[in-house]
C-alpha cells in the first residue's frame, strides 16, 4: 500500500472512531428556566382536585389560574394548595408531551384498561422537565429549579383520574446554605373534560395565535404577581 493509500485509509479511520464517539454520548438536555419578572399573562383557568388537608376526606377542588410566558414560551399553573404557592412551567416540549399523554389516556379509559392496582400508573404515559418557582409568603425566599413531572392515572374513590405527579425540587441559595430549599410533592387530579380544557391552553396553535393577537407591546402585563 502506497503512502497517499495509507494516508487516506488512516484518515478515514479517526473519522469514523471520532463520528462513533458523538454518537456514543448522551446530548444535554434542553435547559428550560422561567424567569419569575418576565413578560406574563393570564390564558384561562382551570379546575382540578388536590390532596385533602392532612390527607383526610375527599378531594378538593381547585381553579387554577394559567399564564403565558412568551419570553420563555412557557405555560405556568400557579396554584397554592396550603401554605406555599407554586407556578409550575412547563415546556413546549412539556406541553405537547401532556396532550399525547391525554390521548392514550382517552384510548385507555375508552378500552377499560386502567388498572386500579397498578402502582406505576402515576408515571405511566411519561416523565417531563418542567421548572418550578413556589414561596410561601412574600417575605421569604423564592425557590426555583428544575422539576420532573411524571403523567398518568390514578384512581380515587375507586374513579380515575388522570394526574400531573411532581416530584420534589431542590433549590442551593448562592449565598447561604441556610436559604436551600426543596419543594413537597404535589398530585393534581383531572376529570377527562379538565384535563381536555388544560390540553387546549397547551395547544401550540392557540398560544401562537394569542402572540399574535396582542402584539409585541401588550406583552408587558405583569398579572398576579402578588399572589398570596
Amino acid at each position: 500500500m502506497n503512502k497517499n493509500l495509507l494516508r487516506l485509509f488512516s484518515v478515514l479511520c479517526l473519522a469514523l472512531l471520532v463520528s462513533c464517539q458523538s454518537l456514543g454520548k448522551k446530548q444535554p438536555d434542553e435547559e428550560f428556566i422561567v424567569q419569575w419578572d418576565s413578560p406574563q399573562f393570564q390564558i384561562g383557568e382551570v379546575e382540578l382536585q388536590t390532596e385533602p388537608p392532612l390527607g383526610l376526606g375527599q378531594l378538593k377542588k381547585m381553579a387554577v389560574p394559567v399564564f403565558y410566558f412568551p419570553d420563555e414560551d412557557a405555560v405556568v399553573l400557579r396554584f397554592r394548595p396550603e401554605f406555599t404557592t407554586f407556578q409550575q412551567c412547563w415546556s413546549n416540549k412539556g406541553r405537547q408531551s401532556f396532550i399525547e399523554a391525554l390521548q392514550k389516556y382517552n384510548e385507555d379509559y375508552s378500552a377499560r384498561t386502567l388498572d386500579i392496582k397498578n402502582n406505576k400508573s402515576k408515571r405511566k404515559y411519561n416523565v417531563v422537565k418542567g421548572y418550578l418557582i413556589w414561596q410561601q409568603f412574600a417575605f421569604t425566599t423564592r425557590a426555583r429549579g428544575n422539576v420532573k413531572i411524571e403523567i398518568g392515572y390514578i384512581f380515587k374513590d375507586n374513579v380515575p383520574y388522570f394526574s400531573i405527579n411532581q416530584l420534589e425540587a431542590e433549590y442551593i441559595d448562592e449565598i447561604s446554605r441556610g436559604g436551600n430549599r426543596s419543594s413537597s410533592i404535589i398530585s393534581l387530579y383531572l376529570t377527562r373534560a379538565q384535563a381536555a380544557e388544560l390540553a387546549a391552553l397547551f395547544d401550540k396553535d392557540f398560544l401562537n395565535g394569542l402572540k399574535t393577537q396582542r402584539g409585541a407591546d401588550s406583552l408587558n402585563n405583569n398579572s398576579g404577581k402578588e399572589y398570596y
